[in-house]
């Protein structure tokens, strides 16, 4: 188990690590993929000011959303049929990589007008963006959200602009004892806050693992399986930093062996959820509901995003009031109980990635 000390709220939290509360050298989802189209998307990732567009090839292109000349938001542009972006203000063309193209009323171009393009990936149905060292940007360390679009699974999400640090959310997400409390007329009961669980943690990873056994489904699960009788629940959280969630839950009817790995008789969902910082204070929740069950069945899938949604609107409500919270009483301490340990990890682990950063940094100014 952690070692259970109180840790900061989220302005002495940023003190402590200074003054960028989240690490740059990672993959953020910054979009669906149906989002992003031949016309200009503005987003604001991690304090910066972002816009998207695909290119004339489906190839999605990012770029810092200021133009320039004279900082006006590229995104009050428009889209050439080359792929290229001309300034709304001015005039000024850029291409895919930032780089001015084209001037008004001059033949030269002055060799330092560009704007910074960040590496993208398309991926599990996301655009996903490195704000970092653009040399460490590896594809093979974007989160694994296979599931959503995985053949043998189906489902959908939405997304949540959340009015709270997305630290916060990893919280939530981390310790889902708050269930029984917050969502107990649906996928909450009794048995979520009094069950054992374990937690484990690697160097980018955290898992918390819950087994319910021989229990009273609640209300959701009970109509997702459609058998009487109690059943063995699980959920197994697995988080990855910076702030990308997995959740494998599930419910089989008690004795039919889910505990031992045998999962045929019951059901199984995983809630992947991925939080990109928008501010200090708001952020990009993007989630996902995926089955394997009654894949043909599009009627369940709307369904299930609706009710989802619902249940994530009440989390929303509760994070938001936090969040308030914190703002009225700066650098008051968080306490932790035995049920924190997994958000503790996964917050070491964000700070340590933040810390490995600040020392790169340090590194560089020194030589």
């Amino acid at each position: 188990m952690a070692d259970l000390q109180p840790f900061a709220s989220d302005k002495a939290t940023t003190a402590k690590s200074g003054n960028q509360p989240w690490p740059k050298n990672a993959w953020y989802a910054v979009a669906w993929d149906h989002e992003v189209k031949r016309s200009l998307l503005a987003r604001t990732i991690c304090d910066e000011a972002i816009v998207l567009y695909r290119q004339p090839d489906g190839s999605v292109t990012a770029l810092e959303d200021a133009c320039w000349h004279r900082l006006l938001p590229l995104s009050k542009g428009h889209l050439q049929p080359d792929g290229s972006l001309v300034c709304g203000y001015h005039g000024l063309v850029f291409d895919a990589r930032g780089r001015c193209t084209h001037m008004p009323s001059q033949d030269t171009i002055n060799p330092s007008a560009c704007v910074r393009g960040f590496p993208v990936v398309e991926r599990h149905r996301f655009i996903w963006l490195w704000l970092g060292d653009p040399v460490l940007a590896d594809p093979a360390k974007v989160p694994d959200l296979h599931w959503n679009h995985d053949p043998a699974w189906t489902g959908d999400g939405e997304t949540i602009h959340a009015r709270c640090d997305y630290r916060l959310v990893v919280d939530n997400l981390m310790d889902l004892t708050h269930e029984t409390f917050v969502h107990g007329s649906s996928i909450g009961n009794r048995a979520v806050a009094e069950a054992p669980f374990e937690v484990t943690h690697g160097e980018r990873f955290a898992t918390v693992t819950r087994w319910m056994r021989d229990i009273e489904p609640p209300p959701f699960w009970a109509g997702q399986l459609g058998k009487p009788g109690r059943v063995d629940r699980w959920q197994i959280i697995r988080f990855e930093a910076p702030c990308t969630v997995v959740i494998d839950v599930g419910v089989a009817p008690t004795g039919t062996g889910a505990p031992d790995g045998d999962r045929s008789q019951g059901v199984n969902g995983y809630v992947l959820n991925t939080i990109t910082p928008e501010t200090e204070k708001t952020c990009h929740y993007f989630w996902a509901f995926a089955r394997n069950y009654r894949l043909d069945q599009q009627s369940l899938t709307t369904e299930l995003r609706q009710g989802v949604s619902g249940i994530f609107r009440e989390d929303e409500i509760i994070l938001e009031a936090q969040q308030r919270a914190i703002d009225a009483h700066p650098g008051r301490p968080f306490y932790n109980l035995n049920i924190d340990a997994g958000s503790m990890w996964a917050r070491r682990k964000i700070d340590r990635m933040i810390e490995a950063e600040r020392g790169m940094l340090f590194t560089a100014a020194a030589e």
